[in-house]
């Protein structure tokens, strides 16, 4: 499954390399599996120089620089944390944290509190409460922090905003997004609460959010009335014994949120259930709709085209949406727009002020669950 998930932010073309003069010094903490995606556009791209890894597990990092062959092009630095790192690499320009859930603020807060720009990847953090400290620190250094949301990079991804922005649907009033895995539970951190803080909620239910939010232009969560479950995650009948030993997050989750200006979001996701997919995108307005077909993760692209659904002179009609191709892989795009944005001074690529809100709707549909009712979402001025 993760070569496969992987694959799907890569593409054939071949990117042009630019000559620079100054390089911007980076560091990757954490050097688990996503950490591998990486490798790639550092590689690639002429203006960055990779000069430190960190990760808890002793000789872990240079394992890996070993294998995705850094240590052929770049003289690094390895460390058994991040405070470590960041308090040795004195001219360090930005960081990726690739760390597991639970360690994403204190990560994300030391560097922006020591001026290190941040790409961290998703879910953002655990808890909203996390999200709002590390906003605050972000705003206090006056740094660049990205959060890892590749998608928004796809070309189909971003048709989907193109459409609604474009008003061809009118105003919009209900959406139901979600989507997931017959059978995909992921093993290591992913599955343990103490790393993972959240399953599927925070896995690939944060892409479904974004999906939908980012396309009518995020608008603040209002209440939220959730649910989650665990059910497959320790049945022997679906999962190896050492998920049933160890899994105690989420495998699936649901969401009735109102948002600003009138719009419904019926959210849900899953890593298992019986069922092939809880139902396509729909993005309902006063116009047209818009209908995306599921896919198991969102975490990149979708395979079939889009569908409008319209009145014209008294008739309903209905047009398929051509599928496009994005010229570079996502990894690539991501890293790069973060960088430039380091740059040049300019917005994060994909702004925590939008994630905010992403990451409420998952924290409330957390405590919306354990507490048996529909919340108030409360998000402080920033």
């Amino acid at each position: 499954m993760s070569d496969k998930v992987l694959n799907q932010f890569k593409q054939e073309e071949e990117v042009e390399v630019k000559e620079v003069t100054k390089k911007l010094k980076v560091a990757i903490i954490g050097t688990g599996w996503i950490a591998s995606a990486y490798t790639n556009p550092i590689k690639e791209l002429a203006n960055v120089e990779l000069v430190a890894l960190a990760d808890l597990v002793p000789g872990k990092a240079e394992k890996f620089a070993e294998k995705y062959g850094l240590t052929e092009k770049y003289n690094i630095n390895y460390y058994p944390s991040h405070k470590e790192l960041i308090d040795n690499e004195k001219d360090l320009d930005a960081v990726f944290v690739c760390t597991y859930n639970t360690t994403h603020a204190e990560c994300a807060i030391y560097a922006l509190e020591h001026g290190v720009n941040v790409l961290l990847e998703k879910p953002f953090t655990v808890t909203l409460e996390e999200a709002i400290a590390v906003c605050k620190a972000e705003k206090k250094s006056g740094k660049v922090l990205s959060i890892g949301f590749q998608p928004r990079m796809d070309e189909n991804m971003r048709m989907i905003k193109k459409i609604v922005q474009s008003g061809e649907l009118g105003q919009i009033y209900y959406i139901q997004t979600g989507g997931g895995r017959r059978l995909g539970i992921p093993g290591g951190t992913f599955i343990k609460k103490e790393t993972a803080g959240v399953g599927a909620l925070g896995d690939i239910g944060c892409y479904s959010l974004d999906l939908v939010l980012n396309a009518i232009g995020y608008p603040k969560p209002l209440t939220v009335s959730g649910y989650t479950s665990g059910f497959f995650g320790v049945n022997p009948e679906y999962v190896n014994d050492e998920c049933v030993k160890n899994f105690n997050v989420d495998d699936f989750g649901a969401g009735f949120i109102r948002l600003e200006g009138g719009i419904i979001l019926d959210f849900r996701i899953a890593w298992a259930m019986n069922l092939n997919t809880p139902g396509d995108t729909i993005i309902m307005g006063t116009k047209g709709s818009l209908r995306v077909p599921s896919t198991e993760c969102w975490n990149g692209t979708f395979e079939k085209p889009m569908t409008v659904y319209k009145r014209v002179a008294g008739e309903h009609i209905e047009y398929e949406v051509p599928l496009k191709t994005t010229p570079e892989y996502l990894f690539l795009r991501k890293v790069r727009s973060f960088l430039e944005a380091v740059e040049n001074g300019t917005e994060a690529p994909v702004p925590s002020k939008e994630i905010l809100y992403n990451q409420a709707i998952i924290d409330g549909i957390v405590k919306s669950n354990e507490l048996g009712r529909e919340i108030v979402v409360e998000i402080p001025e920033i």
